[in-house]
């Protein structure tokens, strides 16, 4: 019986043994590099380029990093930065982000450490994207170089919370310091960027119920006009350098050419020579000729009126 006893022990020991180093080798919680096609927000078309992307996987959200192209004395790297909270559970073993709201003084000091040396100042006028309203601060550094520092909180409203669902936040930073750019360029890319990525389930929906079309499409009495010029996505030249756009030249538009004036067809009438006007002559008007006889006579040489030419000269006047 005790020999039984003590294979029976052996055995349970062996077992619990290679139950405890039969498991798959699991990889810590780490950044790790994913390729561009996997980044969760991406720049408006046209720049700034991704020139790689960073994730981050937590227990309760993702956090992506993407370098943009930097063209800046200003030291650091140009950065686009998304942060997903909610419980997705695509890794339970790693612990949870810290779930904060954006505050003043946290802002302000993001904004600093994003651009050194820079003199940020925060734009406190309201300015809204497709997502909600947004913040900004802009400086510029002593080599002239224009540095922006956007932040964007993605949350639905209270009043949306009251069903159980759509608790789900998305935070997004942005940093760009260009050296040719302005801060009007710099600032489309707050308004153009487009978040990819999702939360899954209705519980975890950062952006509430879906907003439906405007009353006022296809109702008689309410126009609807063109866009006045205001504030666009437009497209900019961070990290796309074109060699004919950089070398660009003004047109040089040439003078028009003036053609000669014509000469004159006919025959030239000299006028006359003042050095044979006889001082004291007698400046009266002379009588025009009449139609019988006009003759001028230089020379010698008699030139007959055009009254007495062809069988207009047999005329008794023609013939005084």
């Amino acid at each position: 019986m005790r020999l039984l006893g003590l294979i029976s022990v052996v055995a349970a020991v062996l077992l619990a043994g290679c139950a405890s180093t039969s498991g798959s080798v699991r990889q810590p919680s780490a950044p790790e590099t994913v390729p561009s096609e996997k980044a969760l927000i991406l720049p408006p078309p046209g720049g700034p380029a991704i020139v790689s992307v960073v994730e981050t996987t937590r227990g309760n959200g993702v956090e992506q990093m993407l370098s943009l192209y930097t063209s800046s004395s200003v030291p650091g790297q140009n950065f686009l930065k998304v942060q997903f909270y909610g419980a997705s559970g695509s890794n339970p073993g790693a612990g949870g982000a810290p779930y904060k709201m954006i505050s003043e003084s946290g802002i302000s000091r993001e904004a600093f450490a994003a651009a050194p040396g820079v003199a940020m100042a925060r734009n406190n006028t309201f300015l809204q994207n497709s997502y909600g309203p947004f913040a900004y601060a802009s400086g510029r550094s002593r080599a002239g170089d224009t540095c922006l520092y956007g932040w964007q909180q993605i949350r639905s409203s209270q009043a949306a919370h009251t069903q159980a669902r759509n608790f789900g936040m998305i935070q997004v930073r942005l940093r760009l310091c260009d050296a040719r750019a302005s801060e009007r360029q710099l600032l489309s890319v707050m308004y153009g960027y487009t978040v990819t990525g999702t939360l899954n389930g209705q519980i975890w929906n950062p952006y509430g119920e879906v907003k439906g079309a405007d009353e006022v499409l296809g109702r008689a009495g309410s126009p609807v006009y063109p866009d006045d010029g205001g504030l666009r996505a437009s497209a900019m030249e961070i990290g796309y350098e074109p060699a004919a756009a950089l070398r660009r030249r003004p047109r040089q538009v040439k003078a028009p050419v003036t053609a000669p004036m014509p000469a004159p067809i006919g025959v030239r009438v000299p006028l006359p020579d003042p050095a044979f006007e006889t001082p004291g002559a007698n400046t009266q008007p002379l009588p025009a000729p009449g139609p019988v006889q006009q003759a001028a006579k230089a020379g010698g040489i008699t030139v007959p009126s055009p009254d007495c030419i062809g069988h207009a000269a047999m005329t008794a006047a023609c013939r005084r």
